[in-house]
């Protein structure tokens, strides 16, 4: 196995770890909220939960988009040493 292929699927595999957390990360919806309505703790909660959440997916998406950047100029490096 070269270094050249383990660097493609390593990338590859990135990729697709941050396309499925951008994925999960934009399913999470915040409820809204009326003018009217009153918000107890338990609401808020929910609401600051949500957030949270969605937060750490896009930090973590956000990590593996870098990740596969970061190995695919791995690769390009690899690439221009070898020539």
């Amino acid at each position: 196995m070269s270094i050249n292929f383990l660097l493609d699927l390593l990338a590859l595999l990135t990729a697709l770890a941050a396309a499925y957390l951008w994925f999960r990360a934009s399913s999470y919806q915040v409820r809204r909220v009326s003018k009217s309505e009153d918000i107890n703790s338990l609401d808020l909660n929910r609401i600051v939960t949500a957030i949270n959440r969605t937060q750490l997916l896009n930090r973590r998406a956000a990590l593996a988009t870098a990740l596969s950047a970061l190995i695919i100029a791995l690769k390009f490096a690899h690439d221009m040493l070898t020539r």
